[in-house]
């Protein structure tokens, strides 16, 4: 079987390659070391395999995809411990001897006496030489296109060897009259479907698996790499049946690789992280990308003993040395199947912000980090011993420690681990609680994994384990901006939606180069760069837009500017953008940004990760939802009433609403149209291989339309049955469908079942595709609401503002420089941060402001002193009117915010003027280096 030959890479749509309706990775076994000297990451990935459903019936074996029944194991009730020595081991897993006794019960009875531990050493792939990598493209060119094909996600990666694993190290052979092939395809076939509350024995079974050594019966597999893919053939092997079920992968990164991101964080320290562009993690691990391509994984990464390792993972990971090498060795686990795209990795000199510098906990939300764990309380309860008492302290004091029961499943954690219990004071944590509107008993529908929604003790853990890291030189501004608010908005979040689908969770402050705000999927502050064309920004010329249009065009396949992906579970990167800006002491006058930042992230947890879209192109279900919810979210962990809820909600409205209609103003029509695809969305070709629709287009990299219209959609149908009535359908929503993928119809006709007064007022399934998802442009509910929106009570307080700069301003025009000037005396209302960004957006329409004005504007609101997004709009001001005592203010954001600076360089150098270009070039001397590569070569190509 060849690839599809339709897909064309040299487009703007993304192909993704896997072969997944003939065959599905069920599981992944990476083995990575990381190397800081050359900026890459070597190791393995061991691939379980299994023959996808209807890829066809028989093996020339004999064995079908579903002729090995688990339950002839599981019927010996006898277990056999090979060694009293192997039920332990120093990290406190399950020892080895348990999941040898579990290699009996799959074998059966029959074969229990020959099972052997020869895997126990462990067998790590050797690099091929340059000879073996030749022959290996000799043979592709030599085998037969009859042969079956394995297709892989792949791209910059240097690929050394593919091996078939031979597990008949991990039981005995002996039996005569049966085929090691068959026996092998049985035995994985029964692993691949141990039941899930055996998941820990099925790790351990698929870790011995991964290393044994590669097959004895002859050389390396054939394998071929194109741009895009990483493609396998076995020789004589003609069907996915046939084929393999456990393969080595050997390989190597690449530094500038689009999936990883090598860079220097904040304390001038190599780091290096999951970049979450595009590509997704292909250019990290071979893989299958379609979102269909759910598995579960395990990770061991190697890394230098001063570094911290933070993964998508349900335990946090307890470094152990590895041998006579200055490496520790850290391990990460996931039991719920997941796409690919959501494997996250962090890797540098990160410090775990301290809970002792926390100061006294608000609003009947108490956190207390200095008590000894105790056994048997509830997770909601529980609280953590030995904190960590400085920024020096290493991660032998953060991460030690002996296992724990957290009261969630069969998991563990760690009493010296330093994360944070949260408990409530007062069990009603806000004004309104939905958390008891819906009868909380689960019926699973997803497949079979130890889900915590099932989980009695999880439904009351409002706030699940959490830590935040970052660089010491952000340790405070860490915890007054993300550790003080991450407990309420978790509490909040399950009080809106329930029972938290992930049971900790980790945040860190990625460095400066970080190019977006947020991710756990991503942020949406980012649409302020392409946004800045709003009105009144007029100072980015179209020659500016082109320009960037035409770099753009260059690095698509480096990785794009400020794309945002999902990143995966149990942990969120957050950009220091997002941090106080403010001195000590003034910090609570910046902490929405943070705060609804942190909300947007969490909100991903049920809308990106346990419900993900099933066509890559229906970002919405995604970015949509968790820009609906954030404010919802933000509002309830503040105890906000519902008139200043309501009111705050308006503003946002108005503030969305006009970097939408910028946004639809100044785009191509088919990049406003959320499903792409139409009636075509979720279809594949008959392999399983597809194309994003405009994935690749560097137009899109600056586009929210999926943020925003989607936002507004979900306004939009609250409006129709009512909000709160809106946010329980939420939870049944949830309900239903957690753990799987979903398409906009899922959503939509499940709403429409529940009030069917909408379709006898005329709101179908097929109005709503016209009107929201197939169609370019603004539907004309939203015209009509942005009118309302305009005119809130908090907008007419900015506006009435307004009306004194301008009048300020004007009364410095015309008078005489030897004339004495008596400054009229105002009273200035005092403004959110929200009411300050709306209030700068309209100054900026004005023609001039005088050199006072600026200065009155600076000191009245110390704008120095605000979050990145009133930061961004105090710059673009400077810079409109040449404000050159602030220049300075200029500087320090296009150095800090480097995610949002992009088009500030654009404006300084389109004005033409010496010193704001001058301006320019200094800053971007000064970030280069650390810069994503992406944006530095878009500002490069405008500045240099």
């Amino acid at each position: 079987m060849q690839p599809d030959k339709n897909l064309n890479p040299d487009t703007d749509d993304l192909p993704l390659r896997a072969n997944t309706n003939h065959i599905l990775v069920r599981h992944y076994v990476l083995d990575l070391t990381l190397h800081f000297d050359r900026k890459v990451i070597s190791g393995s990935v061991v691939l379980f395999l299994e023959p996808s459903s209807g890829s066809g019936s028989k093996t020339e074996d004999g064995i079908g995809p579903g002729s090995c029944i688990i339950e002839a194991g599981r019927s010996h009730n006898v277990y056999v411990c090979r060694s009293h020595n192997e039920d332990t081991v120093e990290d406190g897993t399950e020892g080895i001897g348990k999941a040898m006794t579990k290699v009996e019960k799959i074998l059966g009875a029959g074969e229990r006496d020959g099972a052997e531990c020869q895997a126990l050493s462990g067998v790590r792939a050797q690099t091929p030489s340059e000879t073996e990598i030749i022959q290996s493209s000799h043979l592709w060119e030599t085998t037969s296109d009859d042969d079956f094909t394995l297709v892989m996600d792949c791209c910059d990666l240097h690929v050394s060897k593919v091996e078939e694993v031979d597990i008949s190290s991990v039981f005995a052979s002996e039996r005569s009259g049966v085929r090691l092939v068959n026996r092998q395809t049985a035995f994985i076939q029964n692993l691949i479907s141990l039941p899930s509350d055996e998941w820990r024995q099925k790790h351990q079974l698929f870790l011995l698996c991964s290393q044994a050594p590669g097959a004895q019966h002859g050389s390396s597999l054939q394998f071929y790499r194109d741009q895009w893919s990483l493609q396998v053939r076995k020789k004589g092997v003609t069907s996915a049946q046939g084929f393999p079920r456990a393969l080595r992968i050997c390989y190597e990164t690449r530094p500038t690789g689009g999936s990883v991101r090598w860079t220097k964080d904040q304390d001038n320290r190599v780091c290096v992280y999951t970049a979450g562009s595009p590509i997704n993690n292909r250019a990290l691990f071979p893989c299958q990308e379609p979102p269909v391509a759910m598995s579960t994984w395990q990770a061991t990464v190697r890394a230098p003993s001063e570094c911290v390792v933070l993964m998508s993972g349900e335990e946090e990971a307890v470094p152990v040395g590895d041998g006579d090498t200055s490496l520790l060795i850290w391990n990460y686990y996931v039991t719920m199947p997941m796409p690919a795209s959501t494997f996250t990795l962090a890797v540098g000199h990160w410090h775990q912000v301290p809970a002792e510098m926390a100061p006294a906990v608000e609003r009947g939300l108490k956190t207390d980090c200095s008590k000894t764990a105790k056994l048997g309380a509830r997770p909601g309860e529980r609280v953590q011993a030995d904190q960590m008492s400085g920024h020096g302290s290493s991660i032998s004091e953060v991460v030690k420690g002996s296992p724990l029961k957290t009261g969630s499943g069969d998991q563990t954690t760690h009493s010296d681990s330093a994360l944070c219990y949260s408990s409530l004071e007062d069990a009603t944590l806000s004004v309104t609680d939905y958390s008891g509107i819906v009868n909380d008993s689960i019926s699973c529908s997803h497949d079979d994994y130890p889900c915590r929604f099932t989980e009695e003790s999880t439904r009351s853990q409002r706030v699940i384990p959490h830590r935040v890291f970052g660089p010491v030189s952000l340790l405070q501004k860490a915890q007054v901006g993300v550790l003080k608010l991450l407990p309420r908005c978790l509490a909040a979040a399950h009080t809106i939606l329930g029972v938290h689908p992930f049971p900790r969770l980790d945040v860190l402050i990625v460095p400066a180069g970080f190019s977006s705000l947020g991710m756990a999927s991503p942020p949406t502050a980012a649409s302020h760069l392409f946004l800045q064309m709003s009105q009144g920004i007029s100072c980015i010329s179209a020659l500016l837009c082109s320009l960037i249009h035409e770099v753009t065009l260059e690095v698509c396949d480096t990785g794009l500017l400020f794309q945002e992906g999902l990143v995966g579970p149990h942990i969120i990167f957050l950009s220091q953008s997002v941090l106080c800006a403010g001195s000590p002491g003034t910090e609570e006058k910046s902490l929405s940004l943070c705060g609804s930042r942190i909300c947007h992230e969490i909100a991903h947890s049920w809308f990106g990760l346990v419900i993900g879209a099933r066509d890559w192109t229906e970002e919405w279900i995604s970015e949509g939802f968790a820009t609906y919810l954030e404010d919802i979210i933000w509002a309830q962990a503040q105890k906000l009433p519902s008139q200043e809820t309501a009111e705050q909600s308006d503003l946002k409205a108005l503030l969305r609403w006009r970097r939408l209609s910028d946004e639809l103003q100044n785009s191509d029509e088919a990049l406003q149209i959320l499903r792409p695809n139409m009636g075509n969305t979720g279809q594949v070709s008959d392999s399983g291989s597809s194309m994003v629709k405009h994935a690749l287009n560097p137009d899109k990299t600056f586009m929210q339309v999926h943020y925003l219209k989607g936002y507004f959609l979900l306004r939009f149908l609250a409006s129709q049955v009512g909000e709160q009535q809106f946010i329980n359908f939420f939870r049944l929503f949830v309900k239903k469908y957690h753990g799987q993928l979903i398409l906009s119809q899922d959503f939509l006709q499940m709403l429409l079942i529940t009030f069917p007064d909408l379709e006898r007022e005329g709101l179908t399934l097929s109005a709503i595709h016209a009107d929201w998802l197939d169609r370019p442009g603004i539907p004309k509910w939203l015209y009509e609401r942005s009118a309302v929106w305009s005119q809130a009570r908090l907008v007419e307080e900015v506006k009435a503002e307004v009306v004194k700069w301008i009048l300020l301003s004007q009364s410095h025009q015309g008078k005489g420089r030897k004339r004495k000037r008596i400054e009229p005396k105002v009273n200035y209302k005092e403004l959110t941060s929200e009411q300050l960004v709306v209030l700068l957006e309209l100054l900026l329409e004005e023609e001039e402001l005088s050199v006072p004005t600026m200065l009155a504007l600076q000191r009245t609101y110390s704008l120095q002193d605000q979050d990145a997004e009133v930061q961004h709009r105090w710059c673009e001001l400077v810079v409109k009117h040449a404000y050159t005592q602030a220049y300075g203010d200029v500087e320090h954001f296009l150095v800090h915010y480097q995610a949002m600076g992009v088009y500030l360089y654009g404006e300084l150098m389109v004005q033409e003027d010496p010193q704001q270009q001058a301006l320019a070039c200094r800053c971007l001397s000064l970030v280069q280096e650390e810069m994503d590569q992406s944006a530095r070569r878009v500002v490069e190509e405008m500045v240099l």
